[in-house]
Formats: C-alpha cells, sequence, structure tokens
C-alpha cells in the first residue's frame, strides 16, 4: 500500500503503511530515488512491498535521508544499507548517536529494540545543505530542537514547495538534547518557507499552503519557552 502526496513524492511507510512503531516515511522520485527516513525496522519489509507497488524498485535506492536519530526513523537503516549500498545522509550533531545505537539518545529504549552499530553515514553541518540528483534537487535544512541534529528537506515539485519536516511536533526531553527555545527558531524559519504542502512525521500530509503553515503555527502554541515532554504524544 502506497499514498501518492504530488508527482515525485510517494507515502511509503508509517502505521497502517508497515508498523504502527514507524514515523511515516516517504520516497521521492528525483530521478534517482530518495528516501526520507526508514522505520524502526521490522516494517522495511513492508514498506519494500510499497515502494514495488509505486512501481519502483526498492533495491535502487540511492539514498537514504535520516531527519534525525530517533529509532522510529532510523530503525531498518542498517538492513537498508545491507540491501541496497545507497548513500546514507544525516547531520553531524545526531550521527554520532545513529551509527553507536546509543539507546538513550535514538530512544530505542522506550521501544524495547536494541539498533545495531552501522558506519560510513554521510555526515553534514551547517544551516543548509544542498544536495543535487539527476532529475531534481533537494535543500536540507538544519533544524534543531527536537534533538540537536534534526533536519528539514525542501523540495519542488510540479512547481509547487514540498516540506517535510518530521517531527515538527516534538515531543522534548533532556534526554534527546532537546532545546524549546531552538526548536521555536526552527519552526519560524519553516514557517518563512511557505510550503504548499508540509509532509510531517506522525501526524500526516497538509496541504494547501495555509493548512501546512497552521499546523507548525499550532505546535508552536502548544509549547512555551520551557522544556515539554510528553511521551503519549511521540508514537
Amino acid at each position: 500500500m502506497f499514498r501518492r502526496i504530488c508527482e515525485s513524492v510517494y507515502l511509503v511507510g508509517g502505521g497502517e503503511f508497515s508498523d504502527d512503531r514507524d514515523c511515516l516515511v516517504y520516497l521521492l522520485n528525483l530521478g534517482d530515488m530518495v528516501l526520507v527516513d526508514c522505520g524502526c525496522g521490522p516494517g522495511w519489509p513492508r514498506i519494500k512491498d510499497n515502494i514495488s507497488e509505486a512501481g519502483f524498485d526498492p533495491s535502487r535506492i540511492h539514498t537514504l535521508i535520516l531527519t534525525h536519530c530517533h529509532v522510529d526513523h532510523i530503525g531498518a537503516v542498517s538492513s537498508v544499507i545491507g540491501e541496497t549500498g545507497c548513500v546514507v545522509v544525516a547531520h553531524e550533531k545526531d550521527a554520532d548517536a545513529i551509527e553507536t545505537g546509543d539507546s538513550r539518545k535514538t530512544a530505542a529504549d522506550w521501544y524495547g529494540m536494541k539498533l545495531p552499530a552501522v558506519s560510513g553515514i554521510v555526515r553534514i553541518a551547517g544551516d543548509r545543505r544542498s544536495m543535487s540528483f539527476s532529475g531534481g534537487a533537494l535543500e536540507l535544512i538544519h533544524t534543531p530542537g527536537h534533538t540537536p541534529g534534526s533536519i528539514s528537506i525542501m523540495m519542488e515539485s510540479a512547481g509547487k514547495k514540498v516540506l517535510f519536516g518530521q517531527d515538527i511536533h516534538g515531543p522534548f526531553d533532556p534526554a534527546f538534547g532537546s532545546d524549546i527555545r531552538e526548536w521555536r527558531k526552527s519552526m519560524e524559519r519553516l514557517l518563512a518557507l511557505e510550503p504548499d504542502i508540509l509532509c510531517e512525521g506522525h501526524y500526516g500530509v497538509f496541504q494547501p499552503a495555509g493548512k501546512a503553515c497552521k499546523f507548525i503555527e499550532d505546535q508552536l502554541k502548544r509549547h512555551p519557552f520551557t522544556i515539554c515532554f510528553d511521551s503519549t504524544r511521540y508514537r
């Protein structure tokens, strides 16, 4: 099962699509196939089936972008690397936790899971990074707050600005290195982009532009300038 969001974007994982523990996983057709996050791990076979159903060969995934280090977003990374040999990209501030499988920073202990160590992650640094593919480009934007190395992704598809803001909603916890003030600054930067479509990591897809921005604005209203933590909102 999959859902086509727009011309180049497909929802292929998360909840009823793969595994209840998975974040929403997005496939981008940019000439080269790009996967945004990969779920906890047990749902990876279903994600592959969904990619095939959408008309693509999962073994030909070119790049996997990990938006941050939490297990529901990165748990399948070792399987993806082993089966596709793809490039794996993460921000340098979350990369150590991903490569070592740090149970606390990755929230694996919340899920009762163990993460294998991985290597070879391409570490990006700074506030913005452009990535070009054979049929399009992505802008990776450092949006710290939920974790120190959280990133959001911006692309254009058929004249629409599509924003992947996987855990815009939080949660925030000292174990993750969360910083609510940095998060609020990050959200203001995303609002300034005026996306037409927002692909969030747990709450779904918001469009048109008014609904996309309203979701971000609503999250800003929910969280004051103090660390907030509500584990029931995480999954």
